[in-house]
This record gives structure tokens, C-alpha cells and sequence, in this order.
């Protein structure tokens, strides 16, 4: 059984916890590169010590993981569990290309993030917690399909095609919208699907 103190102190800690959270995402949205956010300045719009942000996230890259997973979060519950076609029932190969879609929408919609996430120099982004769930969902879709003879490798490979700093460089540099960038993602995926 818990007092009532410790029900205050994780509340307290709940609420830190969502104003820190909220307070990066907007000081990385409107920053012009992630690295210019420094932890005080998070701390500060939260109004949380600098001790507590570190704490609880580690550093940099530890606060931007948790704003990431929890901006990722409803699109990973219609994954795991929601209707096609991203969710589990759907055909394997519309799922796969749903799925693509998805990671390449999201990443569109949260460019200041996924940036900072692949720039937060994580040593092996593909050990990150949100990589790897991408990929083995994609590969349990791959894996139903007859005819796709490696399953981890084709979702390591459909995967670099929605890397940020490729969709930071297609819309900044080439000019792609996201819709030219989402139809020549399916088209792309659909061929190595159909090879």
C-alpha cells in the first residue's frame, strides 16, 4: 500500500515529466538546428531544475528520445493494435506499404525531431528503441509475403529510404513535397515488393 505522499511526489513527477516534454518539442520546433537547445534552456521553459531534467532523461539525446516516443505513441498503438491498414490485419503487403508511409509521414510531420533524433549521436541508430520496432513490425509484414527472400535485410533497406536527414535533404535541397516524397516512396517500395 502507498501514502498519500508518494501519490503527490509521482503526480509531481508526472506533471515535470509532461512540462519538460512539452517544453522541448516547442524549443526544438522552433529552433534552427537541435544541437543550438541546450538542457538549461529546456529546464527553464519547463520551470524544472536542471538536475531533474537530467535525472529523468539522461541527456540531450535522452530527452529527445522521450519527445519522440511520445509523439510516436498513438501511431504505435494503431499499429499494434488499431484497424488496416497499419493495423495487424491488415494484408501483409498493403500493411508494408501503410506502414512506410506512416514512418515517412511522421518523420515529415516531425522533421525538427526525427533531425535531432538522427543527429543526437546515438552511437547504433539502429539499436534505438523506435528503429527497432519499426523494423521488426516491417519484417513480420515482410515476412507474410511470399517471394521476399530476407525479410531483415529488405526492412533495413525500405527503412533508409525514410531516414531524416535523406527527408531533410529531398525537402530542402530538391524540393520534393511530402506528397512527391510519399508517392515515390509506395513506387519504390511496390517494385521491391514485386521483384
Amino acid at each position: 500500500m502507498t501514502s498519500g505522499k508518494e501519490r503527490v511526489e509521482r503526480a509531481d513527477a508526472a506533471r515535470n515529466r509532461e512540462a519538460v516534454l512539452a517544453a522541448a518539442d516547442a524549443l526544438f520546433a522552433r529552433s534552427e538546428s537541435p544541437g543550438s537547445v541546450s538542457m538549461d534552456d529546456v529546464a527553464a521553459a519547463a520551470g524544472v531544475g536542471k538536475g531533474t531534467l537530467f535525472r529523468r532523461f539522461g541527456d540531450r539525446a535522452g530527452l529527445i528520445r522521450a519527445v519522440v516516443e511520445a509523439r510516436i505513441e498513438p501511431l504505435r498503438q494503431a499499429v499494434e493494435s488499431g484497424p488496416a491498414p497499419l493495423g495487424p490485419s491488415a494484408p501483409p503487403r498493403e500493411r508494408v506499404l501503410a506502414l512506410l508511409d506512416a514512418v515517412l509521414r511522421f518523420k515529415l510531420d516531425n522533421r525538427h525531431l526525427a533531425l535531432a533524433l538522427e543527429e543526437s549521436g546515438s552511437a547504433d541508430p539502429y539499436r534505438a528503441a523506435h528503429y527497432a520496432w519499426w523494423h521488426a513490425t516491417l519484417e513480420q509484414a515482410l515476412r507474410q509475403l511470399p517471394g521476399v527472400p530476407d525479410g531483415d535485410f529488405t526492412a533495413h533497406a525500405l527503412l533508409a529510404a525514410t531516414r531524416a536527414d535523406l527527408v531533410e535533404y529531398l525537402a530542402g535541397r530538391e524540393g520534393l513535397s511530402g506528397e512527391q516524397m510519399r508517392s515515390r516512396l509506395a513506387a519504390y517500395a511496390a517494385k521491391v515488393l514485386d521483384a
